[in-house]
């Protein structure tokens, strides 16, 4: 079980973007994309085919598991994430309130 999942919003632990938070988008093996986060600019050919124009873009890279971390409503900050069993079933649990996510 996944410890932060897509859709889950997240804060940024180091880097350019230390403090942002973001929606997470998509889920790679060790890296999420995250909205907003992490963003570069490609320069990006035209394409008749596809009708593609082409110039700057820009558009979200992922960025490491070890550098964000769940944002807590409750307290308003970044919070690590354990998994509990609660009833046989897998949940997970903030580790400083120990409320369910």
């Amino acid at each position: 079980m996944n410890k932060i999942r897509k859709g889950d919003t997240v804060v940024v632990l180091t880097g350019r973007d230390k403090g942002k938070r973001g929606e997470v988008v998509s889920v790679l093996e060790g890296k999420y994309v995250v909205s907003g986060i992490n963003q570069v600019k490609r320069n990006v050919k035209p394409n008749p085919m596809k009708n593609e124009v082409g110039g700057i873009t820009t558009k979200e890279m992922p960025i490491q598991a070890a550098n964000v971390a769940l944002y807590n409503k409750d307290t308003q900050k970044a919070d690590k994430v354990t998994i509990q069993l609660v009833d046989g079933r897998k949940q997970r649990v903030f580790k400083s309130t120990g409320k369910a996510v």
